[in-house]
């Protein structure tokens, strides 16, 4: 395993910092967890409440069967161990916005145990690896959300969200600096998104974290912690931690203690602050819900729930590189996300059917376009692969034009822009604007007569021995031909001509 070197260096020595993360992973399911009521995001406040759901008396849990699938899934492609005897607790407290007075989770006995997963550190060729615990995963449902902003003197209470199925993925305290704590998350996203156990949206709330973070002097016992509710971005979980860990060894060198507390984020000051204390598990009162016989899974189950993954990140990196040739970088960027994975094996599929060539044989290139050409469009224009305006096919028309010479690499990056702008073929581009590439060598011999005959003074430099104007006459001749020549053709020629 490799060790995180980031510290803290404060007035009296360096300090390292120690992090967990809960993750709250909503399910990926039509109804609730335990009843019926659709789990849509953005509709009307209190238009998805089920009787069940708003605590009505005399309503009993049903158990979504399709949410325990997804945890035992989940479970699985983290390499955890899965309980086939698992229960369901009340956890009790009250707040407004939970209509029973408690969560129905699990504590002492979650439907996935122990697991890991395992993290890229590092860019380029230099990227390390190291694998962070698994604690358990237990399935629990949501409480409601309070609207602070709807009424000046009162607060309303929005029950869409009350029942909704969550997995909570609480990791061991491995994680030894922001950046690990990053790379987490994103791995941790891609697999969820990759099972379809979750689609790993922070910004609706579909994914957050609690994040636990204590110092120590290097080598010393772990120190109190501090868990900071809810932070809904990786940027967020990592500046979390910065700023927590920092002001924990402001605290701790001035004379003070570290109080075991829960503290919320505010990203508009960049800074946590006190919530409330921090409750020990006997505050809840956990007991077994009467209402929920135990969950007991089958082999079958099992065996089915196994059978139905993917092909997960890890995998799928590691067959790229062994298969396709790709480098580490390059296939751990295309496997970061199910979706540009998907585009790049369609991608493929498309450009091997049209060139006729395997896929050991274009996948570099296509890697390459992947990363650099379509990711940076992409990026410049603010969309993403799913809202890509070039499909897989029309890529593979265009890598297949560049490939058998219809266009230059030149021409290739220009018939590229017209298609990030339109999302018009390649093909089509190349007959409408007659950007064909050319390699009548009558044609291009022509032009470089005229090239040769308006600058005589550095063809006779160059015969002198300036062999580094040979680049200066095949821009001239490209520029002459508005970069449609075969390069390949211009260098044969110009080598002939110049002597």
């Amino acid at each position: 395993m490799v060790v995180s070197n980031y510290r803290i260096q404060g007035a009296t020595g360096e300090w390292e910092v120690v992090i967990g993360l809960e993750v709250h992973a909503q399910v990926t399911s039509k109804a609730k967890l335990f009843s019926g009521a659709s789990t849509q995001f953005g509709a009307e406040p209190n238009s998805q409440v089920s009787l069940v759901d708003a605590a009505m008396p005399g309503m009993l849990p049903v158990l979504n069967g399709e949410c325990v699938r997804q945890a035992v899934r989940t479970g699985l492609a983290l390499e955890a161990a899965i309980n086939k005897f698992s229960r369901f607790d009340r956890k009790n407290y009250f707040y407004a916005d939970l209509p029973q007075g408690y969560q129905i989770s699990q504590l002492y006995h979650p439907i996935v145990g122990e697991g890991e997963i395992e993290i890229l550190l590092g860019e380029g060729d230099r990227q390390v690896t190291k694998r962070i615990g698994i604690e358990r995963i237990h399935l629990e449902q949501d409480a409601g959300k309070l609207m602070h902003d709807q009424h000046p003197s009162f607060s309303y209470v929005d029950l869409n969200r009350s029942g909704v199925a969550l997995m909570e993925i609480v990791s061991k305290p491995d994680m030894r600096s922001p950046e690990e704590a990053g790379a987490y998350i994103r791995k941790l996203r891609s697999v969820l998104r990759y099972v379809g156990s979750c689609d790993g949206n922070m910004e609706q709330g579909s994914m957050r974290a609690d994040v636990n973070v204590s110092v120590r002097r290097p080598g010393e016992s772990f120190g109190t912690r501090t868990e900071t509710k809810n932070v809904n971005s990786v940027r967020f979980i990592m500046a979390t931690i910065e700023y927590e860990a920092n002001r924990q060894v402001d605290v701790l060198e001035s004379g003070g203690a570290i109080v075991q507390e829960t503290r919320l984020w505010d990203p508009d000051k960049g800074e946590t602050r006190s919530l409330r204390s921090k409750e020990d598990a006997h505050d809840y009162r956990y007991f077994p819900d009467p209402d929920l016989l135990p969950l007991e899974l089958t082999d079958d189950v099992l065996e089915e729930c196994r059978a139905s993954l993917p092909e997960l990140p890890d995998a799928k990196r590691h067959r790229y590189e062994q298969e396709l040739g790709l480098s580490a970088y390059n296939a751990s960027v295309l496997t970061a996300d199910v979706e540009s994975a998907r585009w790049f094996e369609a991608l493929l599929e498309a450009l091997t059917a049209r060139a006729g060539k395997s896929p050991q044989e274009v996948g570099k290139s296509a890697s390459n376009w992947v990363i650099s050409d379509l990711f940076g469009a992409l990026n410049r224009t603010g969309a993403t692969i799913e809202t890509s305006p070039v499909t897989p096919a029309q890529g593979a028309e265009l890598l297949a034009l560049i490939a058998d010479g219809t266009l230059s690499a030149t021409l290739g990056k220009q018939v590229f822009e017209i298609m990030i702008e339109t999302g018009r073929d390649a093909g089509l581009i190349v007959e409408e604007r007659g950007l064909r590439q050319t390699s009548d060598t009558g044609a291009i011999e022509a032009v470089i007569a005229e090239v040769m005959a308006a600058n005589e003074d550095k063809v006779a430099e160059y015969r002198g021995g300036k062999d580094k104007l040979f680049g200066f006459f095949v821009g001239q001749t490209m520029k002459a031909m508005a970069g449609k020549a075969n390069p390949a053709v211009v260098n044969e020629l110009l080598k002939k001509k110049l002597g």
